[in-house]
């Protein structure tokens, strides 16, 4: 009997002797928090922005109807390579095409009066060329015979020359001073039908040049009955077939455009950016981007236009035309050129980029995950409860000093996390540049969520890194 009592003592002895050790121990250990760390490293750091979008082409045109009528022609496909200046389709063109050959006859009749004026007024000139020419010559023989004359009248006076010679001088004379007045007379009317014939060419060629006007008009119209590539590219459009009705002008209708034609010598990836990323895209950052229908594959480009106007995200209306204030979510337009796309590419291709927008070589990095945000105050030791300091009132100015939000890490020193505030430059994918508060090689926490969220500074810490055990199930 006393054995017995013996062995449930000694038992009953060594059940309370572990409970005490359990008990100390679970004692010893409260408030250790279970954490996960890393280290602070040094890396080639990349910044991207993400946005998604599709392709388009850098230009594209709408080829509309420039003229009523049925459509004759259409001389292309959809897919076709286009040069500038190719005939794309015909309209029906009878009566426009009559009044070119009607007006074309009239620009013939008018060049026809119009040489033939030019010719008169030639013919005028020859003639007073030849007039003007044998009056000098009869003035000439004027002055001659006026010379013989004087002589005779001074010999006749003189008793020298008989009177039948005398006057037969004088006759010849007189005779000549009727001659060049003649000529004169013929000159001022060859003169006058000079100007009769000008006027007549300069209104000929007025007719000339009223035809030719006409004609450009004429043949103006008629050019409007044919579609004409603007631009070297490719159909990428063609909603309408030969024998419909085609009409010029009219908005948001299928007959008002024949083709598209889009410019596929530079091809854009047009994506959306998200507003908190806007402000770090700039001109000619390096992009790379893939395209859903090309898997695989990553082409590269450059960005080359930046929007200036915020896009809703809900309505892709632009935030200025709306018509009330919204705080919801908005986008601005990135256009990327890219820089050797395939060849088989089409506009509007759903499509990522992934544009560079820093690059940062052996940088100072922490994973992202570390980061966290603390009050001043959380971070101050506090007062003990009833001393003086603790029943000071603290003023407005200290309040607001101690709710300063602070962004740091928890470093792991001596079996406890302490918070350290640091400054921090580009984000990477999963880690973020640190520009001061740690070094090389700092031991950091880094997880979980729930720790980074939760734990003090100067709280005790029990690192466990282990990679948790997944489980799988056999079936």
């Amino acid at each position: 009997m006393k054995r017995k009592w013996k062995i449930i003592i000694t038992l009953v002895a060594v059940v309370v002797a572990v409970a005490g050790v359990y008990a100390s121990t679970v004692y010893s250990k409260r408030g250790i928090v279970t954490v996960q760390t890393g280290r602070v490293v040094r890396q080639d750091l990349v910044a991207q922005v993400t946005a998604s979008g599709e392709i388009k082409p850098k230009n594209y045109i709408n080829i509309g109807a420039n003229a009523m009528g049925d459509l004759t022609e259409i001389l292309v496909k959809e897919g076709d390579h286009v040069r500038k200046g190719q005939l794309l389709a015909k309209i029906e063109d009878v009566q426009p095409a009559a009044d070119v050959n009607a007006q074309k006859a009239t620009l013939a009749s008018a060049e026809a009066d119009s040489s033939s004026a030019e010719a008169a007024v030639k013919v005028a000139d020859e003639n007073i060329k030849t007039m003007q020419a044998a009056l000098d010559h009869d003035k000439a023989d004027l002055d001659r015979m006026k010379a013989d004359f004087d002589r005779s009248t001074e010999l006749y006076n003189e008793k020298l020359l008989a009177k039948q010679d005398y006057e037969l001088k004088k006759y010849t004379y007189e005779a000549q001073v009727a001659a060049i007045q003649e000529s004169r007379t013929r000159l001022v009317q060859a003169q006058g039908q000079r100007q009769q014939s000008a006027a007549q060419l300069a209104s000929a060629q007025k007719r000339v040049a009223q035809a030719q006007a006409g004609l450009v008009r004429v043949e103006d119209v008629l050019y409007k009955h044919n579609a004409i590539a603007p631009i070297d590219g490719v159909v990428t459009n063609l909603p309408v077939r030969v024998g419909e009705n085609v009409v010029p002008g009219v908005q948001n209708s299928e007959a008002s455009t024949i083709m598209t034609i889009a410019d596929m010598s530079v091809i854009t990836a047009e994506v959306k950016v998200d507003e908190t990323d806007i402000v770090n895209i700039h001109l000619n950052q390096v992009a790379d981007i893939s395209i859903d229908a090309i898997p695989n594959k990553t082409f590269k480009g450059h960005v080359t236009e930046i929007g200036d106007t915020a896009i809703l995200r809900s309505t892709g209306q632009a935030a200025s035309q709306s018509a009330i204030s919204s705080q919801e979510a908005k986008d601005f337009k990135v256009v990327i050129a890219m820089d050797n796309p395939p060849d088989e590419i089409r506009p509007g291709l759903s499509c990522t980029a992934k544009i560079t927008t820093a690059t940062r070589q052996n940088a100072l990095t922490i994973p992202i995950q570390a980061l966290t945000v603390r009050q001043r105050g959380d971070l101050e030791a506090k007062p003990a409860a009833g001393s003086a300091q603790a029943a000071t009132k603290l003023t407005p100015a200290e309040e607001k000093a101690r709710k300063e939000e602070l962004q740091g890490v928890f470093v792991v020193s001596g079996g406890k996390a302490t918070f350290r505030k640091v400054d921090t430059g580009i984000t990477g994918a999963t880690d973020i540049e640190v520009l001061s508060g740690l070094k090389d090689n700092d031991e950091i926490i880094t997880g979980t969520y729930q720790v980074i969220r939760t734990i003090r500074n100067d709280a005790q810490v029990k690192v466990d890194n282990k990679v948790p055990q997944t489980t799988t199930s056999t079936t």
